[in-house]
Order: structure tokens, then C-alpha cells, then sequence
């Protein structure tokens, strides 16, 4: 196909080349530019084309050697090439934006590849969980085709870990160690389950045969690498001999560039950042003066208004289930977070989009206590997974620690950030986007943004009866995204501490130690993804802000909000001139 295609397509653009304006033909020459560059993609990413429920090259399996980062080297290149002959002023908005997101894309792949090289030092990055349990356990095809392309991609299995041993070089301890855990985790995937279906499949005796040997092969591979890990790699690392798992400031400001794509630079929304909390620490010592009569009769309330809060957020917390509920207590609040969206005309949630509680499979375990897996734009009608973290290897202190962060009114705003209306119902909406570039190269800013911008706008709506022990609870949540970025570019810019770090969560930011020691741990495994929730959010509500005062009194929240979502997972700072430039034709949103 790249033989054939990308001349053609160079043929194209060079014969629109002498327009002036933009004009159908440009967008329709574009149009035939992605189809192309999102088939290559594919072909050169077939992990992730699956993923999104693209199963073309389900029996492939990339071998991260150095051939395949040339490859992908190569691939950005001639596509960078390719994108530079289009005039990006002269495409519609819609395609322009494409544009800027494929571009973003191309160069951050070079990024990857050729300066943060975390291939090198993040033994993490090779994990073949998720990629075979969405073969072995999602019915997207039939079963026998499933296992023969299943056998086809074990075969690469060995050559995988292989080429992870050989790119290795001066690891992080506590990517390492991550590694270790999750590989055993992914070596669950190849247990009972494969062999049951193996069984019950329509395959010959020998193929069944076959199979159950590379499966069995397989296994042995994710866990030799796990051993690997931990017999001879963990035990040499040390302060001296591990790569720190600080960027520093170079690499994490061109991280955040490349994943945030923000208005704002990484400096400015840190500083943002500082600002906010400071307003929410004010916010929050209203409420409790409010509330401290309640609840402490015949107690006189701290001058400090930091350990005012404290106590009182403590005496909040007190009241949450217990750790054998946890997952049911999520479950029984989604049909009313349903109920109140629906009620409140906030936005249209597709009852045909299934969303699934689940424990979080073994090998996503240690980074996330709560996520949302949702279906490529391939395949809009599967299974939408909110993964709840386990509380089964907590002691029963870790877990009361645990259960008073995620509180009575706090699990109802995580289950509006992670289910509805934020994570799973914007992810929906995304799929249905008309460009499919918007929904592949989604960009996590405006994601995370969104389910955080709503955990607002519900409360603002009245959700929680406007109780001000639910807007106490809330502030301390929103302050946490606020803390994320604060700690996210400090540990990695700034060197902040730990014990720094901890007194920022649980002295400034009210969390419990629990969580607090494992956002410490998120931060050290990953870089600028903390900095997306306050990022977007920011964004958001300050574009909404925007709308409404333009509107007057034809603003229309459910409007601004199926519009905004109508663009796809694009950055915050596209969609906003996508709308404005909408609005400014239509001079105000339909109801």
C-alpha cells in the first residue's frame, strides 16, 4: 500500500498545490492524505491498532529492536514530508486541526524515539497484558479466527523480550520494579482461560496442540523477563548505578508540549496551579467555619485555618463503606449519576453503550486506582471497563486509610470523573467524532480535563442537594488535580523530595497517607500526565465562562456541551477555536 499510495497522494497535493484559498478539493486531497497515513499507522503500530478495534493486523507482533525504531523514524519522516505539502492555512478548520494533530503526533514520536528514550530506561514499557487478554477474552471476532492469529502473534514473543533485555540499559528502580509486578500480573493472561478456549474452539487437534505449546512458551517468556528483572537486573541498581526517574526540566517542558498541546506553557500552569490553591485553601475555610458548629459543638475551631479544615475534612471522612463494598457501592451510583444527567438536560448518554464494572486486571495494577478502558472508534458498541483497584492485599489499616480518601461524597465525584458524565460518557462521544484523527490521537489534557470539569458543573447543577459537606469534599478533590501538577513539576523540574511531597498532599492538599504515598509513587512512574487534569480542566471551564458571557441568555449548557464534545478528543485550545469560529457563523449555540 505505501508503495503505491504515498506517490499518489504526493500526485495530488502537488497538482492542488497552486490554490489560493481553501477550496473542497484541498479538504478532499486531505481527506484521502489521513485515510492513508491512519492505514500506514496501523501497519506500523498493530498493538495499538487493535486496541482501538482495528484488527486488520491481529497477527502481527513489533519487536521493539532497532530496526523497528528506525522504521518508525522513517514512517515520521515520509509522513512529515508528505503533511508539508499541504498549506495548513487553506484546509477547513476541521482538517486543520487534523493537521496540527498528525503533526503533533509525527514529532513526538522523533521525541520519543531519539531524546526521552524510556525504551532504555522504563523496563515497564514491555508488557504484552493487555495486548493478548483482548484476544484471548473480548469476542470481536470468532473464536478460531481469534486463537490463529493469537498463534501467529506468540510467535514474536520470544524476539519481544529478547529485544527488552538488549534495550535495557540503565533502568530506573522503580520502573524495575513496576515491570516485575506487572509482568507476573500479564502472565495470568496465559492460564485457564486460553486453554478453555482452546478446547471449546473449532481448530484440528494438531493446531490445538501447537497452541497450547506457544501459549504455554509465551508464559514462560513474560515471567523469564520478570525473573530477569528481579534476579539480575533490580539487585545492581542503586542511587549510583539506576538512571533517576526525574526528567529535569528540558525533557519534561518538551513532554508536556508534545502531550498537553496547551495555550499554556509548563511553567505558566504550574504557576496557575499555585494560584488555585491558594483560592480553594479560602474556599474551604468558609465552609468549615460553616460547618464546624455541626459537627464540633463543643469545640473551639484552630486559628489555623490549614488544621481548621483538616479536622474537620477528618470527621467527613469517617464515613464511607466498607472495603468488601467498594465495588458495589460504585456500581449502585451510576444509574444515579444516570438519573440526575438525564433529569438536569446536562447531556444525551447512549443507553446502548455498555459500561462494565470490573476489578482492574492484574497486569494494569500499580500505577492507577481507578480508570476507565474504553473501545476504539472501530468498535463503538463494546464494552466500556471501569477498573476499580482492589483492596485485597491492603492491611486493614491501609485500607481505612484508603476508604476515608474515597469517602461517602468523595466516591460519588470519582465515580463523575471515571463514568458519567466524564470519562466514559466524553470517550463515547469521542468514537462518534467525523474525524477519526480526533479520536485515535485523542489528547489526554482535554480528556482528563473534561472529567474534571464535570465533577464542577454537576455540583453547580445541584447534585449533592448543594450540601456544603459535599462542596468541602469536592474543593479537596479538585484540589488534588491542582496538587498533581504542583507535584508533577516539581519532582520533576525541581527536585522536590518526598517528605516535601507528602507534607504538599497531606498538609496542603488534605489527602490521606494512602493516597498520598501513592500519588508519590504515580509521580516517580510517570512524567506530565498528572499536569493533564488541572491543565484541561483549566481550560474548559474558563472557554465555557467565555461562551456564556458571548450567549447572554441563549447560552445553553447542553448545547455548549454536545458541541464541545462533538470535536472529538482534539486539545482544548483547537476545539475552542473550532467553536468560536462555529459560533461567530451561527451566532449562538442550538438548543
Amino acid at each position: 500500500m505505501k508503495k503505491f499510495i504515498i506517490p499518489f497522494i504526493a500526485i495530488v497535493i502537488t497538482s492542488c498545490g497552486n490554490s489560493t484559498k481553501p477550496t473542497e478539493s484541498q479538504d478532499k486531497t486531505f481527506d484521502v492524505f489521513k485515510e492513508a497515513f491512519v492505514e500506514e499507522l496501523w501497519k506500523n503500530n498493530p498493538e495499538w491498532a487493535s486496541y482501538n478495534g482495528y484488527y486488520k493486523y491481529d497477527s502481527v507482533l513489533s519487536v521493539p529492536d532497532d530496526n523497528y525504531r528506525k522504521a518508525q523514524l522513517s514512517f515520521s519522516s515520509v509522513w512529515l514530508d508528505l503533511l508539508k505539502k499541504f498549506d495548513v492555512k487553506l484546509l477547513s478548520s476541521s482538517n486543520k486541526t487534523d493537521y496540527l494533530m498528525i503533526e503533533n503526533q509525527l514529532k513526538s514520536n522523533e521525541f520519543y524515539i531519539n531524546e526521552f528514550k524510556s525504551y532504555e530506561w522504563n523496563p515497564s514499557n514491555y508488557n504484552l497484558g493487555e495486548t493478548f487478554a483482548k484476544m484471548i477474552n473480548e469476542q470481536y471476532a470468532p473464536l478460531d479466527e481469534r486463537l490463529k492469529n493469537l498463534y501467529k502473534r506468540l510467535q514474536k514473543v520470544d524476539a519481544y523480550y529478547a529485544a527488552a533485555k538488549t534495550n535495557i540499559k540503565q533502568p530506573t528502580i522503580v520502573h524495575t520494579t513496576l515491570a516485575i509486578s506487572q509482568n507476573r500480573g500479564a502472565a495470568e493472561v496465559f492460564g485457564a482461560a486460553v486453554i478453555d478456549s482452546i478446547d471449546k474452539s473449532g481448530l484440528t487437534a494438531q493446531e490445538k496442540v501447537d497452541l497450547k505449546t506457544a501459549v504455554e512458551e509465551a508464559k514462560e517468556a513474560v515471567l523469564g523477563y520478570s525473573d530477569w528483572l528481579e534476579k539480575d537486573i533490580l539487585p545492581t541498581l542503586n542511587e549510583q548505578t539506576a538512571r533517576s526517574f526525574r526528567l529535569g526540566k528540558e525533557l519534561f517542558t518538551k513532554k508536556f508540549d508534545y502531550e498537553i498541546t496547551s495555550s499554556y506553557s509548563a511553567d505558566q500552569i504550574y504557576n496557575k496551579a499555585l494560584e488555585h490553591k491558594k483560592n480553594l485553601h479560602s474556599e474551604m475555610a468558609k465552609l468549615t467555619k460553616q460547618l464546624w458548629p455541626k459537627y464540633f459543638k463543643d469545640k473551639i475551631m484552630p486559628t489555623d485555618s490549614l488544621l481548621a479544615i483538616k479536622e474537620m475534612i477528618g470527621v467527613l471522612s469517617l464515613k464511607h463503606v466498607h472495603r468488601d463494598s467498594f465495588q458495589f457501592a460504585i456500581e449502585k451510583q451510576i444509574p444515579e449519576l444516570t438519573a440526575f444527567v438525564k433529569d438536569k438536560d446536562l447531556l444525551y448518554l447512549d443507553p446502548s453503550k455498555p459500561l462494565v464494572v470490573r476489578v482492574e486486571p492484574a497486569y494494569m495494577q500499580g500505577v492507577a486506582g481507578a480508570s476507565i478502558s474504553s473501545p476504539g472508534p472501530y468498535e463503538k458498541n463494546a464494552n466500556t471497563y471501569y477498573n476499580v483497584g482492589p483492596l485485597t492485599g491492603y492491611s486493614p489499616e491501609a485500607a481505612e486509610s484508603y476508604l476515608r480518601e474515597y469517602n461517602h461524597y468523595m466516591l460519588q465525584i470519582l465515580n463523575i470523573h471515571e463514568a458519567i458524565p466524564g470519562h466514559y460518557a466524553q470517550l463515547v462521544y469521542s468514537n462518534q467524532s467525523p474525524s477519526i484523527i480526533k479520536s485515535i490521537l485523542g489528547n489526554g489534557a482535554m480528556v482528563e480535563g473534561w472529567a474534571v470539569y464535570t465533577e464542577r458543573m454537576m455540583l453547580e447543577e445541584g447534585y449533592g442537594n448543594n450540601e456544603p459537606e459535599m462542596w468541602l469534599i469536592y474543593y479537596k478533590w479538585n484540589l488534588r488535580a491542582t496538587c498533581n501538577t504542583i507535584l508533577d513539576y516539581s519532582i520533576h523540574t525541581a527536585n522536590m523530595s518526598e517528605e516535601d511531597a507528602m507534607k504538599l498532599m497531606v498538609n496542603e492538599g488534605f489527602q490521606q497517607e494512602k493516597e498520598a504515598a501513592n500519588k508519590w509513587k504515580r509521580a516517580n512512574l510517570t512524567q506530565v500526565q498528572l499536569c493533564s487534569y488541572f491543565t484541561g480542566y483549566r481550560e474548559i471551564y474558563d472557554f465555557r465562562e467565555e461562551v456564556k458571557m458571548q450567549q447572554g441568555d441563549n447560552f445553553k449548557l447542553k448545547a455548549f456541551h454536545e458541541k464541545f464534545l462533538s470535536y472529538g478528543s482534539a486539545p482544548v485550545k483547537y476545539i475552542r477555536e473550532l467553536m468560536l469560529e462555529d459560533l461567530k457563523e451561527g451566532s449562538q449555540l442550538a438548543n
